[in-house]
């Protein structure tokens, strides 16, 4: 059997196969920004409550977060530093999908720890792109916290946010972040990619299957939590580091003292902050990933060519292969 994402993967980096990389490049974009638009009001109440003061608590939970910021901040709120994400993520689905299938194409075996392996390579050298994007998203999404026409408005745009961080902080101040945004991301994609493979193996995602939809759908939803719980502490710590000094005092000296910090005010309870959210989103997000990519990639082929122009290097390739639905 010859998994949908071993195969997804090979064609974004076949380079023969020329009309993959264009159906992928474009359902990807379009998946994406439909996905920004859903994430950036889990991914805000996510942030502010990873980040808000425990000594003066803004809100009480997910819920209350989000009805506080539409009373607030009028429903625009909601999508504040959705520019950021929305720009840098073609180019990380483009890194992290290319670099998972030319790392398993050299590592030639299909297996589990390769999967993880690809992931992880993956993950890590998405981090170039990752981290500056979700520091001009968290800088944004702190900005005018419970006002309704903010009064102190530093940043007009993600782009103008990441410009003048540059122009006073230099490429450090754009890369703040970057060991916690590498710490987490790098096992986070491992554990998503070996994840993905172990249950679509284990629910039998074969082309013929009638169920094989709803089997992707859970298999990529559950991928997605699975990825989030392996390093939600270090995200917590990601956040409050990238958000240190938005009102223009430093509370943290680093990574070790941050973490110090937090546990002594909060307890371990602050390194779960903000995980509903996270959950709530993960889910349907991941689940939509892999359904999207494999009805699309049917619809651009027309249903029964399966993956003829898209066939998986040698490398890749099992004994006796089923064509797949992609």
């Amino acid at each position: 059997m010859i998994h949908s994402f071993h195969i997804f993967s090979v064609c974004v980096i076949e380079v023969r196969s020329s009309v993959c990389v264009i159906e992928v490049r474009v359902d990807w974009y379009w998946r994406g920004t439909c996905c920004c638009v859903f994430n950036a009001v889990l991914f805000l109440s996510q942030v502010r409550l990873q980040v808000q003061n425990v000594d003066k608590p803004l809100y009480r939970g997910t819920y209350h977060c989000f009805q506080s910021i539409v009373r607030q901040e009028s429903i625009l709120g909601l999508y504040k530093g959705i520019g950021s994400p929305m720009m840098g993520l073609t180019f990380i689905n483009a890194i992290v999908f290319g670099v998972q299938g030319t790392v398993m194409r050299q590592l030639g075996r299909d297996s589990p720890l390769n999967q993880f392996l690809a992931g992880s390579a993956a993950g890590t050298i998405q981090c170039v792109i990752c981290c500056p994007m979700e520091l001009a998203k968290t800088r944004m999404q702190m900005q005018g916290t419970g006002e309704y026409k903010s009064t102190r408005k530093h940043y007009k745009n993600s782009l103008d946010c990441l410009v003048r961080i540059y122009r006073k902080e230099g490429v450090w101040g754009i890369n703040r972040g970057m060991l916690t945004t590498l710490a987490r991301e790098a096992p986070a994609f491992g554990f998503y990619f070996l994840t993905y493979d172990c249950l679509t193996r284990s629910l039998g995602c074969e082309p013929d299957d009638p169920y094989m939809i709803p089997k992707l759908l859970l298999a990529g939803g559950m991928s997605g939590i699975a990825s989030w719980l392996s390093t939600y502490p270090v995200d917590v710590i990601k956040s409050r580091l990238q958000a240190d000094g938005v009102g223009g005092v430093l509370q943290y000296n680093g990574i070790l003292d941050c973490v110090q910090q937090s546990y002594r005010k909060e307890g371990w309870r602050v390194f779960t902050r903000g995980l509903t959210s996270t959950l709530l989103r993960a889910f349907p997000v991941n689940a939509a990933t892999f359904a999207t990519v494999t009805l699309f990639l049917m619809y651009m082929r027309g249903e029964g060519e399966g993956v003829k122009d898209c066939e998986p290097a040698p490398a890749m390739q099992q004994p006796q292969p089923q064509q797949s639905s992609l």
